[in-house]
């Protein structure tokens, strides 16, 4: 198996770190625009292999996609990092052209691959990157809804002193400060509903500080969060890779589902080998549904900021 991550910032360099960790593949590739810093990356992650006990292959490449030749599962972190204050909307006009670019390259050369989408704003860059590339629709993937699930969890398990491990929480919609849908109506402690176990109050606080996680982070850092996505990406590749039908939010296009069309948006799918393999469709509450449609609405909003580029 062969796994490119283009991108080799912090959490392009933190998602293959994951994957070679976990044994993944047998080849990683990491790319990057700039000179050297994926090579350089890439030494220093085989050099903790001897520490660590994994045989994968890191190759760093600055700019040539014939390394990435045959690729199974790509994974598109590139673009500009959100800095303090600015939005998912501004990143648009500059990641759009670096998102199309890198996609066209890899196809070229890895014309079977299923693309996991990172860069942001990410609903929309999963949108461009299905209708730029013409795949499938089942092989491109936009990962922020498993990464805004996974906070959704690190925010219930302080609330309840428990492991995040043994909850089940969904955030759905898009990947975005107000346009996610953190579901507290469906999320579980081992199967008991976490509702019985915190009051109104509590419960609105997590969703609140659930949605602004990723803009907590930037304002504490300076930068974007990094562990998380890179592993959120990881996450999805390990599921692709072993087969593993595991249930993710994922942002996918919408044919019908959830009331929607041509879009690209954050819905609970089964993971596996083929890319995403099945939407799962839940009851929404009426007040989850209608924040869905505002959801779909925003995300239309910035999708249509392409067509003017």
């Amino acid at each position: 198996m062969k796994v490119t991550v283009v991108g080799a910032g912090a959490v392009g360099a933190t998602c293959a770190d994951n994957i070679a960790r976990a044994a993944l593949c047998n080849e990683l590739v990491l790319l990057d625009i700039k000179e050297g810093i994926a090579e350089g990356k890439a030494q220093d992650m085989m050099q903790t292999a001897a520490l660590l006990g994994f045989d994968t292959k890191i190759v760093g490449s600055t700019n040539d996609y014939t390394k990435t030749a045959g690729s199974d599962v790509v994974v598109i972190t590139s673009g500009l990092p959100r800095k303090p204050g600015m939005t998912r909307e501004e990143l648009i006009g500059v990641n759009a052209g670096i998102v199309k670019g890198v996609a066209e390259n890899i196809l070229k050369y890895s014309p079977n691959t299923i693309i996991i989408v990172i860069s942001n704003p990410m609903d929309t860059m999963t949108y461009l990157a299905l209708k730029s590339t013409g795949l499938p629709k089942n092989r491109i993937i936009g990962m922020g809804g498993t990464l805004d699930s996974s906070r959704f969890k690190y925010q219930l398990s302080q609330h309840l002193g428990c492991s995040p491990a043994d909850l089940n929480a969904l955030v759905v919609g898009g990947h975005g400060d107000t346009t996610m849908i953190p579901l507290i109506s469906k999320a579980t402690w081992n199967s008991i509903p976490v509702t019985q176990f915190l009051n109104a109050a509590q419960q609105e606080k997590i969703v609140k500080d659930t949605m602004v996680g990723g803009a907590t982070l930037t304002a504490l850092i300076g930068t974007s969060a990094w562990y998380a996505p890179g592993a959120a990406g990881a996450a999805l590749v390990e599921s692709i890779l072993r087969d593993e039908k595991k249930l993710f939010t994922c942002c996918v296009a919408l044919e019908g589902e959830y009331g929607q069309n041509d879009i690209c948006l954050g819905v609970p799918v089964v993971i596996g080998k083929n890319g995403w393999e099945k939407i799962i469709d839940i009851d929404l509450t009426a007040d989850e549904k209608a924040a869905f449609e505002k959801s779909a609405a925003a995300v239309r909003s910035m999708n249509d900021v392409l067509a003017t580029l």
